[in-house]
């Protein structure tokens, strides 16, 4: 992890972390509320293995519904962000990073990922979030 541009804002850079890793936990353990709890509800959605950019919650929720219906919710033995890179100025933090999904039985996927927060009270949400997938 590395300082806030300022220096002054570890405190914020560890919530942050500590936030992502809650995050990809929750999903894990299929605790969707508690995923939820880190995004923002206009929070922008763009991944590789998405039908496009979805441009709030509502349409990450009609997305993950349909999904889930299908049968097709992605099945994981880990999820882990590794390699970061936080930066905090005020209210507004960026999270870059590698996020290394393990499948059962299947070699890991690895996805470079770029996080914007914003600070909500007491709370960083998510306002966007990019995830590209990387090449073998």
């Amino acid at each position: 992890m590395s300082e806030s541009a300022s220096g002054t804002a570890s405190a914020d850079v560890e919530a942050i972390s500590t936030g992502i890793d809650d995050m990809y936990e929750a999903f894990l353990r299929g605790d969707r509320a508690r995923f939820d709890a880190h995004l923002h509800a206009e929070v922008t959605v763009w991944e590789t293995h998405l039908p496009g950019p979805l441009r709030t919650r509502a349409e990450l929720d009609a997305y993950r519904e349909e999904r889930d219906q299908s049968g097709a919710r992605p099945v994981l033995d880990g999820l882990r962000a590794q390699d970061r890179r936080i930066d905090v100025w005020g209210d507004t933090g960026v999270a870059r990073y590698v996020l290394v999904a393990e499948p059962p039985g299947a070699p890991a996927e690895y996805s470079r990922v770029t996080d914007v927060l914003r600070r909500t009270g007491d709370t960083w949400l998510i306002v966007h979030h990019h995830a590209e997938l990387l090449g073998p």
